[in-house]
C-alpha cells in the first residue's frame, strides 16, 4: 500500500468518524434563541437606545472590555456610564 493510499484511508476512518458523533450543543437549534435585528431593534427602542457608531482607538476598547468583565457588565453599559461621568464633570 502506498504511502498516499494510507492517508486516504486515514482521511476516511476521520471523516466517518465525525458523521457519528453528532452535532455539537453549541451549533444544535436549542443552543439559545437568538432575536432577530428586528426584534432588538424594537426592544432597544422601547429602552431609549440609539445606536451610535463611533471609531475608537484599540487601546482603548480593549480598555473597555476588560472593565466590562471585570464588573460583570455588558461593553455598552460601561461606554455609557464612562460617558455620562465625562459629560457631567
Amino acid at each position: 500500500m502506498k504511502k498516499t493510499d494510507l492517508e486516504k484511508q486515514k482521511a476516511l476512518k476521520t471523516v466517518g468518524k465525525m458523521k457519528q458523533e453528532g452535532i455539537p450543543s453549541r451549533f444544535s437549534t436549542d443552543s439559545g434563541v437568538q432575536i432577530d435585528r428586528r426584534e432588538q431593534r424594537k426592544l432597544d427602542q422601547a429602552q431609549g437606545l440609539v445606536s451610535f457608531p463611533v471609531k475608537i482607538k484599540q487601546t482603548l476598547i480593549e480598555e473597555i472590555r476588560s472593565q466590562a468583565v471585570a464588573q460583570n457588565m455588558s461593553t455598552n453599559d460601561v461606554v455609557n456610564a464612562l460617558l455620562e461621568k465625562a459629560l457631567k464633570s
